[in-house]
Parts: C-alpha cells; structure tokens; sequence
C-alpha cells in the first residue's frame, strides 16, 4: 500500500496580522473537510505589526504538528522565503501560495486531483485559461499583468499561460531541484522557476484559479522588486545596476538570457 500524501503549505508573511487567522483556517477546513495529512510553514520576515505573535498563537490553535513557524530576522527576498520554509517542509508535495487571500483554498482540491488524475510534477494556477479570472484590479494593472506575461511567455516559452504567478503544486523532489537551479530571490522567482522546471524537463499541468485582489494590508510588491523583473527583461542579473532600457529588442534579450541559462 502507497504511503499517504502530505502536504505542506508554504506561506511566506509581511504584515499579514489581518489576514492570516482567516487564510489559516480556511486551509485547515479545506484539508480538514477533504481528508488530506497537511502542514503550513509560515515564514515570518519581521513584520512590524505583529503577525509573528498572531502566528504563535494560531500554533497553539491548531497544534504545532499542522503550523510550523520559521521566522527570519528581516525582509529577505520572497525567492529565500520558500527556500527556508522548504527545509523544514516533511510532506511530498509543496504548495506555495499568498497569504492574502489572493489564492483561496477553495482551488487546492481541484489542483490536487488534477496532479492525482494527471501524475504531473507541478500544477500551476491561472488566471488566464478555462474559467481563471481576476477579480478587484483595475484596467490598468490587468493589462499590466497580462503584458508582462506575453511577454515572458513568447520569449522563454515555458508552455503555461500565467508564468508570474504564484499559485502552485510541486512534488518535493522537483521544487528541490529546481530551486537549486534558481537564480532570482524576489517576485521573478517564481518565472524563473517555471521556465527552468519546464526546461528541465518536467511535466505541468495548469488549473484554473479566481485571483482576488488583496483584503487587508497593502501590495508586497516594492519599487525593489518592480525594478528586479525590468532586470530580467533588460539583460539580466550583470544589468541590474545599469540605466533601464525600454526598446523592445533590449527587452528580449534580457528575456533571452534567462532562457539561454535554463
């Protein structure tokens, strides 16, 4: 008989008071409800409003055998978030997701049976195919969004409709070799790591998701890592200090150059 799958949610926090007692029980119902082993490993990175202190005390809630805490001293990167919730991760899949309720829990049993049905390594959820939408954002930032990922996408051609999302299922061993191979530490980590598991040769397979704008708080996405995917689209981790070039050849050579490392 198979040993029965366990699965460990990755929540990285920064300023997540608000939000994370909601975005905690949600998935304790969701796993509860569907009979599936769990864990959460909320990786902390000094958020000035408390949400460590509310994290300890959904611990005591829930039991610390279904949320592991994993604080780190500062704002580290989103990319070294993962990578240090992983160490500690003891399921065989790994689900990385917000923890602002732009990912509900309601989409991980489909995603789930799709790996199940399907046998892949990752399930990706997207907001551009079957039924996928976004809910809360304005004309401005959706025809942002699906510029940067045409743009991606045309160029590194990873074969998924939402490369910059962060809404995914990995089988362990995959997301630990693919991360070994990932270079970017902030909001391009999770292209970067897309487009090297595919290259690798892996098999994705993409569910539909609802993506809902914040509830509570404000956007993580600074200038630092606004100014980190222009690095990508311009030339490259040698480029990220030199001026931002905006013409279009410029800008897929930068994409090229992630593809010619993959």
């Amino acid at each position: 008989m198979a040993p029965k799958d366990k699965y460990t949610v990755i929540l990285p926090t920064y300023n997540e008071r608000r939000n994370l007692p909601i975005i905690i029980w949600l998935l304790n119902r969701t796993f509860t409800e569907n009979k599936l082993d769990y864990e959460i490993i909320i990786v902390d990175d000094a958020s000035p409003d408390g949400t460590l202190e509310v994290a300890q005390q959904l611990q005591k809630l829930y039991n610390p055998k279904h949320i592991l805490l994993r604080p780190r001293p500062g704002k580290l990167g989103l990319g070294t978030a993962y990578v240090h919730g992983l160490k500690s991760a003891s399921g065989n899949f790994v689900i990385i997701m917000d923890a602002d309720f732009s990912h509900h829990p309601k989409f991980l049993p489909p995603m789930i049976a799709t790996q199940k049905r399907t046998g892949c390594d990752i399930v990706t959820g997207t907001r551009y195919a079957g039924d996928g939408g976004v809910y809360g954002w304005d004309l401005k930032r959706k025809l942002v969004s699906r510029g940067a990922n045409l743009v991606a996408d045309t160029v590194l051609r990873p074969g998924v409709s939402d490369l910059t999302g962060s809404f995914r299922l990995y089988k362990k061993s995959v997301l630990e070799k693919v991360m070994a191979k990932t270079e970017s530490k902030g909001y391009t980590f999770q292209m970067e790591l897309m487009t090297r598991a595919v290259g690798m040769g892996y098999r994705v397979e993409e569910c539909p998701i609802s993506f809902v704008d914040r509830v509570y708080g404000e956007s993580k996405l600074g200038g630092e890592e606004i100014v980190e995917y222009l690095k990508v689209c311009c030339g490259g981790t040698r480029q990220f200090y030199r001026p931002v070039k905006t013409d279009v050849l410029t800008r897929t050579q930068g994409v090229l150059s992630l593809w010619v490392k993959v």
